[in-house]
């Protein structure tokens, strides 16, 4: 009974609500985390969990470790795939709450900053797919946690854990350095500048260099690979209006619409109040990572890990805003308030989350909202259509037969789902694909997917239509759009070496 009675206790704590409540959402996506298939980003990350390495073109190493674990532990099961994004999304709920109490907000307030970022599009979208910017989001937070801790106790030691996670979000993805402009910038502009003078600090900062160390060597040992992709990617985004309208996104997309007073009122408790003066280094390293973000010319999204933090102080101004009210004033405020997030949360997740039925009028909104549903669609066609080209092949050509690709997507729908049709491992140009090159021996004979007719032309001395890339959904991949025809070629113009060469390339 004392057990009993302890966990009841527990439970109906603070932390124990949020606890219990990031659990629930964590669950939502897991029930929801199988319908489809898998992303062509995550065909990317199940590629690279086959060729463990401490970085990648695309992105540190974190993500495709992450995804050889879950491939260990749960096989090619496409909800296996996505649990740790779906647990994620429950700790982001719990940090947004915790974040809130380190500001001082009580039960309400902790319980309204989880939901917040629950709802918000990129955390309902990112708990359904394996991706880099999942975690990256996650550390972020982890950063905002820890530095709020710092700020409230003034125990130094924290620096060594927000090194550690400043660490490990640059070994997930890059654009942790955009943080650290601001957790830097923010220390200089306020009294928390004293730290300079601290040996945590420094030791921090010497953790956060000796996690990064290994990826900084193999980024060496590479030329700095991923700063030519990351040159060719963002001069792809600004050429495609990608980068357009930054500052008027982050009213829609980064968060929630309904959110939007709560993050700004947020930014303003920590500039304009007394009791946010305390915590102001959060609102700089907003700031400073939104400045960065605007003059680099950043995709809209890179900067939605900024927002829990400020979600958690609104919060917290918002709990003490209501407490002020009169009784009946305080009960209609916290009705609007927490209807508002539910129904708007109700309508973000059918726009953002696997739940529609594929190929419905309400399938085809959530795809045109999101872009990324159909990129979700047709992989297991991929392979059956190459498998069923390899079997009309004679005896000779498939004795020599390589699979040439031209987008990492289609590679590694081939490497997931040809094993059961016997195919040969996909080769392609396409980033990290091309350092593991073109096989020993060199095929004779090739089926080439997502490459132009043009270029196969120029390269091998014949090559004849062999089949189309379709599914029976009728939805058109935007993946594969525009290459939907399948080729055979033989008898490579130059030596494979030569071409190699110069087949590479990024995206």
């Amino acid at each position: 009974m004392q057990t009993l009675a302890s966990w009841r206790r527990a439970l109906s704590s603070d932390p124990g609500t949020l606890w219990l409540a990031g659990a629930g959402f964590a669950l939502l996506h897991v029930v929801v985390n199988g319908h489809y298939g898998f992303h062509r980003d995550e065909l990317l990350s199940f590629d690279n969990a086959q060729h463990l390495a401490w970085g990648y073109v695309v992105y540190p190493p974190v993500t495709a470790v992450l995804a050889r674990v879950e491939l260990v532990l749960f096989g090619t099961s496409l909800s296996g795939f996505r649990l740790f994004p779906a647990i994620t999304q429950g700790i982001l709920f719990v940090l947004a709450g915790l974040i809130a109490r380190e500001l001082g907000g009580k039960h309400e307030a902790q319980l309204v900053a989880g939901v917040a970022v629950a709802i918000g599009g990129p955390c309902l979208y990112s708990g359904s797919s394996l991706s880099y910017t999942t975690f990256d989001y996650l550390w972020w937070v982890v950063v905002a946690y820890f530095v709020a801790k710092l700020l409230r106790t003034q125990d130094a030691r924290w620096w060594v854990a927000v090194g550690a996670a400043i660490g490990l979000g640059m070994l997930t993805k890059y654009t942790m350095g955009f943080l650290v402009l601001g957790v830097v910038g923010g220390m200089l502009l306020t009294s928390q500048r004293h730290w300079l003078k601290s040996a945590w600090f420094w030791g921090g900062v010497a953790v956060a260099l000796l996690l990064m160390l290994p990826n900084g060597i193999w980024q060496a040992q590479h030329e700095f690979v991923s700063i030519a992709y990351m040159k060719s990617i963002h001069t792809r985004d600004i050429g495609w209006g990608w980068t357009d309208f930054f500052v008027l996104n982050q009213l829609w997309k980064t968060t929630n619409i309904v959110t939007v007073p709560l993050w700004g009122v947020g930014l303003w408790f920590l500039f304009a109040t007394h009791e946010g003066e305390r915590y102001r280094m959060l609102g700089w390293m907003y700031v400073f990572a939104f400045a960065a973000l605007f003059a680099a010319r950043g995709r809209d999204y890179y900067l939605a890990p900024a927002y829990p933090m400020l979600l958690a102080a609104g919060a917290v101004w918002g709990e003490r805003w209501v407490s002020s009210l009169s009784e009946r004033a305080a009960r209609i405020a916290r009705r609007v308030a927490w209807r508002s997030m539910l129904v708007s949360g109700c309508i973000t997740a059918a726009l953002t989350m696997p739940v529609a039925p594929l190929g419905s009028a309400w399938w085809r909104i959530a795809d045109a909202a999101n872009g990324n549903f159909d990129m979700e669609v047709g992989w297991p066609e991929v392979a059956a259509t190459v498998a069923g080209i390899r079997n009309s092949l004679p005896a000779e050509d498939r004795a020599s037969l390589g699979i040439l690709a031209g987008d990492e997507g289609v590679t590694g729908a081939i490497n997931l789902y040809g094993r059961s049709y016997g195919l040969p491992t996909a080769i392609s140009g396409m980033n990290s694909n091309w350092m593991r090159g073109y096989g020993n021996p060199p095929p004779e004979t090739v089926i080439a997917l997502e490459l132009k007719r043009d270029f196969l032309d120029r390269n091998f001395a014949s090559c004849a239509w062999a089949g189309r890339l379709t599914n029976p959904y009728g939805i058109v991949n935007s993946t594969i759009r525009g290459y939907e025809d399948v080729y055979v070629c033989r008898h490579l113009l130059e030596p494979w070496p030569e071409f190699w060469k110069h087949f590479r390339y990024y995206g």
